[in-house]
């Protein structure tokens, strides 16, 4: 069942498919955190050992999304503080830490699921199962859905693109990106490429908290980044604070990130792989470097 539905029967109406590939999520009232963009609130907050928990509150219609279900007990505590209702539910994969909260949230609040279609059989909790190229309204926002298998094969992440913005789960992080449990490098690679070419500005929300180890992997393999030089500066300052590394943005992760930059003069220089190397060769050998760390 539909928590709008429950709550708000009139918004039944709000929910249809607009074309073949997109859907409309629904309508209503209520409002108001750490980042705010114009009718869209983001709330951040630490989940399990190293996960972040996220809640998305549309200002215009008070819909509320939980971004992954990692762990029950800090969502509700953000909902009861924030005074929001949870309407929605997008999981980016299958993983327990990041779907293990579903059915104990569904049931408490009758939430609408939305998930990969490519791991339906892993998520049985999935309500409307959504594609790469899909596109969804969240009450005044346009969402698109991006493919970003590699993590998992199914993997998704969600592109708030007015607000510009995007959950990505474990497809890319600050300096990293997710382990490549069963997906290809070429998957994976092409995934990236995906997310690379949106807006720079786009501010991108990962799920775990992996910066420092990432940091030390990135300073190993691209020494003479001087990006990544100031970048670390910073990030100290923050951890030393106790402070979070996420959100990222995607013009960061480009200067950055290793795996956004195999085409690295530099860095292939280091790793003492030719030119004519393609670059998923490259992210390729990254990868298999980074596991063995």
């Amino acid at each position: 069942s539909n928590c709008s539905q429950m709550r708000w029967p009139w918004i039944a109406t709000g929910i249809a498919i607009r074309t073949s590939r997109s859907r409309a999520l629904g309508t209503s009232t209520f409002a108001q955190s750490q980042t705010v963009r114009p009718h869209l609130i983001v709330e951040k907050f630490p989940c399990l050992s190293d996960n972040y928990g996220f809640l998305v509150h549309d200002q215009t219609t008070g819909l509320t999304a939980a971004v992954d279900t990692p762990e029950v007990g800090p969502i509700v505590s953000a909902l009861e503080r924030r005074g929001w209702v949870l309407t929605h539910i997008l999981n980016t994969h299958h993983h327990f830490d990041h779907a293990g909260g579903n059915a104990e949230l569904k049931h408490m609040t009758g939430c609408t699921v939305i998930g990969p279609r490519e791991e339906l059989d892993q998520i049985p909790t999935i309500d409307w199962p959504v594609l790469g190229g899909d596109s969804l309204e969240f009450g005044s926002q346009n969402v698109e859905i991006i493919d970003v298998g590699g993590h998992t094969r199914g993997q998704i992440a969600y592109h708030f693109t007015s607000a510009s913005l995007v959950f990505v789960g474990d497809a890319l992080f600050a300096l990293g990106c997710g382990r490549l449990f069963e997906g290809t490098p070429e998957q994976a690679w092409a995934s990236l490429q995906r997310l690379a070419s949106l807006d720079p500005a786009t501010e991108v929300y990962c799920a775990h908290e992996y910066t420092e180890a990432n940091l030390r992997f990135a300073l190993k393999v691209d020494p003479q980044n001087e990006a990544l030089q100031r970048r670390a500066h910073t990030i100290a300052q923050i951890r030393a604070a106790g402070n979070p590394t996420v959100p990222t943005t995607i013009e960061l992760e480009l200067q950055t990130n290793p795996f956004l930059r195999p085409w690295s003069p530099d860095l292939r220089a280091h790793l003492a792989v030719p030119d004519s190397e393609p670059d998923v060769r490259v992210f390729a050998k990254l990868r298999k470097m980074k596991d063995g760390a």
